[in-house]
């Protein structure tokens, strides 16, 4: 059929919140996987992202709608005792169940591994944690900028000598985890494949960023020598350090010994080539700085665009350094499908990025809003056996919120 994709029939119960687990599940729908959102009565915190200070503002919730994209929504008080019997039916109808809750909640709740492994032994326990499940830190509340960056060793060196660490962007080690908790997801369903067993899968905000920052962290564990820590005027290699052209655009240069000589010719400086002060290597490293300083003078000569041609020209690798406003406009996210229309979320949010996942020859789903709070609890409720007179007694124990007009993002 037209609208058959990788993992069309595919049933997933997305238990999470924040930025994640959610985006682990947006990368399984993109690809054609059924979603059920389950929220809490008053909703996902990251509704409300967008008003959040340290955000930037907008009126309309456009970081919820990349997050959960695609899927359906369900409201559900996991507190009320009868809300185990949805819960029930959930992970009996589902093949993956993510969550992120802290542990010591799900305890209380029962839907920890064992709990409901019983229930569905095909099931895929996708499991995302701040610190990791052991340890004495195992039960710390954890976001991407303590656990992924700071907790990791990222942040220590995501800077400048002499400079205080700074703000990481929001959600780039949440993103970066989304990756590799869709990564153990479907290396459990391929698994699967092969016993026809479930599996209990995770992953950490910590565990990914020293991922992320494992070349380092491979160094520390092997004993090495550490360098001094950046210093772009006096830097260990000046062809390989940032620099700003005239009309103020900064742009990271990269050149490889083989490549310094066609860099010199394009840049119209070929006399660096015979300097003694550069030529011989010995002297190259204690002079770093000078060569530093003519850079800093020639490249501040032209404004990016004549840079961008006489380093195409090179093949020497560089890149210039874009605000999120520049980004936008790069000709190379439509071309790439980076950046795709999103249908029905708003009239500003009109695109969305697609996850960075791509298989030549499959067409990924349309991406459509995502849903507002509870939009679709009786549609899936009924799908799931429940009757109407069911769905009611569930709203009179408060498992269900009142019945009422669905609140949108």
């Amino acid at each position: 059929m037209a609208n058959e994709n990788i993992f069309s029939g595919l049933k997933v119960v997305d238990l999470s919140s924040f930025i994640a687990g959610p985006s682990a599940a947006v990368i399984l729908s993109d690809f054609g996987a059924n979603v059920i959102k389950v929220e809490p009565p008053h909703g996902d915190p990251w509704r409300h992202a967008n008003k959040i200070p340290i955000q930037p503002r907008a009126e309309e919730a456009y970081q919820w709608h990349l997050a959960n994209r695609n899927k359906r929504g369900i409201a559900l008080d996991l507190k009320s005792q009868s809300a185990q019997q949805v819960l029930f039916e959930l992970v009996n109808w589902a093949d993956v169940l993510i969550v992120n809750t802290p542990h010591h909640a799900r305890k209380k709740l029962n839907f920890e591994y064992n709990d409901v492994a019983g229930w569905n032994p095909r099931l895929i326990y996708a499991d995302l944690t701040g610190f990791g499940a052991n340890g004495p830190d195992a039960n710390l509340p954890g976001f991407d900028i303590t656990a992924y960056w700071a907790r990791s060793g990222l942040l220590s060196m995501t800077r400048d000598a002499g400079a205080p660490p700074t703000w990481p962007v929001s959600g780039s080690g949440d993103n970066a985890t989304a990756v590799g908790l869709y990564s153990a997801i479907v290396t459990a369903l391929y698994r699967r494949e092969r016993t026809g067993k479930g599996s209990y899968v995770t992953t950490s905000l910590l565990a990914e960023g020293v991922w992320s920052a494992s070349v380092s962290i491979q160094a520390a564990l092997a004993g090495a020598k550490f360098p001094p820590m950046h210093d772009r005027t006096h830097p260990a290699n000046a062809a390989m350090n940032v620099y700003r052209a005239a009309d103020g655009t900064w742009f990271v240069l990269i050149v490889t010994p083989d490549k310094f000589m066609a860099v010199a010719n394009a840049i119209g400086r070929s006399d660096l080539l015979t300097d003694p002060r550069f030529s011989d290597p010995a002297q190259l490293v204690a002079n770093m700085s000078q060569l530093t300083a003519i850079f800093d003078e020639v490249f501040g000569a032209q404004a990016m665009p004549h840079w961008h041609s006489a380093f195409a020209c090179v093949n020497v690798t560089f890149g210039e350094v874009r605000g999120p406003q520049e980004v936008i406009d790069d000709p190379q996210l439509t071309a790439n499908e980076i950046v795709v229309p999103l249908e029905g979320a708003g009239s500003k949010v009109t695109s969305t990025i697609s996850s960075p996942i791509q298989v030549h020859g499959i067409a990924k789903v349309p991406a459509r809003r995502a849903p507002g709070l509870g939009e679709h609890t009786e549609e899936i409720l009924g799908e799931l056996g429940f009757d109407a007179r069911s769905i009611e007694s569930l709203r009179e124990d408060g498992a269900l919120p009142k019945a009422g007009k669905h609140v949108a993002a």
